[in-house]
């Protein structure tokens, strides 16, 4: 009770409480089964030194051989019992653990690539630290959970015991333990800020070494590497130092339950070795007394340490909860636009930079944005990736953006954002998602010009492409970023400065091969590419100049370059 009642105190106001619960909950079977195996082996284990006691004085003492065997037999079977226990309730909790950490693997990441996208500020590092260490951390709540059980039962059968053989060996057993653990108790809340500091300042670190990781030529590029690295190792020496406290605050509790436990077995070893000088105890008595004070040792220590269990567990929880139970930018869908209609109008939107802008896309069209700001076009592209705190109206297929169901939305309106990610595997791999592409790769990569990042290397298709492209240079990204967004053949694509790293050879026959691709004979797509590229302006059916948040001027490309001064600055700068 005393161990429950403090892991309750410790977790009731804990945003992690209903994780623990429903971990519990759902792994029920395999918990309790492999629960109460391992109190079977924790019984079994109790009643060896009482079995050893037995022989010493029902056969040893009296030279009893038919009591020596049959004694000798019961303790073989009870050792038997404690291999089989152990082996399937082993089985049963790691299986347990094992699952329970998987399906919380998969809850974080499902939650962190919610397609109405997650509503949070933790970076990316420390959601990784967040979906691999703390769900660990929680799983292990299934390990906890047998092993504290399984002590209560060890330390009751041997406190019977020893209540029966003597009763004050007994009281002091029943009366010591309980305070002893009230004590090292009143530390749990110290130990889970100090794990929670530790596990947070570890995800920072995470955080800012993925950054630096995926910036790394970005910064050697402006001679910003040391600069860097010693933000690095600042975020590293808080980790550290909150890892020591931390390191320190369970050290010194483990340090505190050992010597206790240490000093109250001690103490009862002293006390029955002078009960048997005295005549009060047996010899066989005596030998289990020592055999069930040194036994206690580690049944002792497991609730000892109870609370510094609880509070890994809750901390992590807690850490999880955080992702699990937050909520999304997008609202839950309302209705969705009927067939492939991908009209898209923009009215009276403010956004960020933007301040008032309209804008209309018909369906098959072509539209080229040139903004005056870099940050109205980076404004656009997000808003319309992520609908969210915008004022005015964003329709899609007459409906708004924000209440179109995420995976309909995205296979309507795709978004390719500036900054793109690539990913371990191939270029096949990264290009093709999808199998059922028929013979459109081909065409895919010859429109986005990305054919000849195969063909300068000797695997071609096959060429492998490391974490986020790294091995590939910034026009190379581009252009199988490009590949692989024609290929998914989305009836409205959005591009924001998508040839911005290659040369103007490549990106006018990226143009031409957009052009090609999406508005040929016959074609029904849409896309707007925002860009300051001439190249790509050049190719589109009507362009629209951005300027100080809203559309100061549209049409051709030719018409605006020699109409507009603003526009011509912006576009030959």
């Amino acid at each position: 009770m005393l161990v429950t009642r403090g892991y309750e105190e410790v977790s009731k106001s804990s945003p992690g409480t209903a994780v623990l619960r429903r971990a519990v909950a759902r792994n029920g079977r395999r918990l309790w089964t492999g629960t109460a195996l391992a109190s079977v082996y924790q019984l079994c284990a109790a009643l060896v030194p009482v079995l050893i006691g037995v022989v010493v004085d029902r056969a040893v003492a009296t030279g009893d051989v038919r009591a020596l065997i049959i004694w000798i037999t019961v303790l073989a079977l009870v050792y038997l019992v404690l291999v089989v226990t152990y082996r399937h309730g082993a089985r049963q909790l790691q299986r347990a653990i094992a699952e329970e950490g998987h399906r919380l693997r998969v809850e974080v990441a499902a939650r962190i690539l919610d397609p109405r996208v997650l509503r949070t500020d933790r970076p990316t590092g420390d959601l990784l630290a967040i979906s691999n260490t703390d769900a660990d951390y929680t799983s292990y709540l299934l390990d906890h959970i047998p092993r504290i059980t399984s002590a209560l039962v060890a330390v009751t059968v041997s406190a019977v015991t020893l209540l029966l053989i003597s009763a004050p060996l007994g009281l002091t057993v029943l009366v010591a333990i309980p305070v002893v653990l009230a004590v090292l108790n009143l530390t749990a809340p110290l130990i889970a800020r100090r794990v929670k500091e530790q596990q947070d300042q570890a995800g920072r670190a995470t955080a800012l070494a993925t950054d630096l990781v995926t910036g790394l030529r970005p910064l050697r590029g402006i001679g910003a590497q040391d600069t860097g690295s010693e933000r690095y190792r600042q975020v590293s020496r808080h980790s550290l130092a909150a890892t020591l406290r931390a390191s320190r605050t369970q050290n010194g509790y483990l340090s505190a339950a050992t010597t206790l436990s240490a000093l109250l077995t001690g103490g009862i070893a002293i006390m029955a070795g002078w009960f048997a000088l005295t005549g009060r105890i047996t010899v066989g008595q005596f030998i289990t007394v020592i055999g069930s004070a040194q036994f206690l040792i580690e049944p002792f220590g497991v609730l000892s340490v109870v609370p510094s269990w609880t509070a890994a567990a809750r901390a992590a929880a807690d850490r999880v909860a955080a992702v699990t139970q937050a909520g999304v930018t997008l609202p839950p869908p309302a209705t969705a636009p009927g067939g492939i209609d991908c009209d898209l109008r923009l009215t009276d939107v403010t956004y960020g930079p933007l301040a008032g802008l309209d804008l209309h896309v018909r369906p098959g069209e072509f539209v080229g944005v040139v903004a005056d700001r870099p940050a109205d076009a980076e404004a656009l592209a997000r808003v319309l990736a992520v609908p969210d705190s915008y004022e005015g109206d964003i329709l899609l297929g007459g409906e708004r953006l924000e209440t179109v169901d995420r995976g309909r939305a995205r296979r309507l309106l795709h978004t390719e954002p500036h900054r793109t990610d690539l990913f371990t595997g191939t270029l096949t791999s990264n290009i093709a998602i999808h199998d059922d592409h028929g013979g459109r790769l081909a065409e895919a990569l010859r429109a986005a010009a990305a054919g000849e990042v195969a063909h300068l290397h000797p695997e071609g298709l096959h060429m492998p492409v490391t974490e986020r492209g790294a091995n590939l240079s910034g026009g190379q990204r581009q252009r199988v970023a490009l590949a692989r967004a024609l290929l998914a053949e989305p009836p409205l694509l959005v591009l924001h400065d998508p040839t911005t790293a290659v040369d103007a050879v490549t990106e006018q026959a990226m143009a031409d091969g957009i052009r090609a691709l999406r508005h040929g004979p016959g074609a029904r797509y849409g896309t707007v590419i925002i860009t300051s590229s001439p190249a790509l302006l050049a190719a589109a059916d009507r362009v629209v100049f951005i300027g100080d948040g809203s559309v100061t001027a549209e049409g051709s490309h030719a018409e605006l370059v020699t109409h507009d001064d603003r526009y011509r600055r912006a576009v030959l700068r």
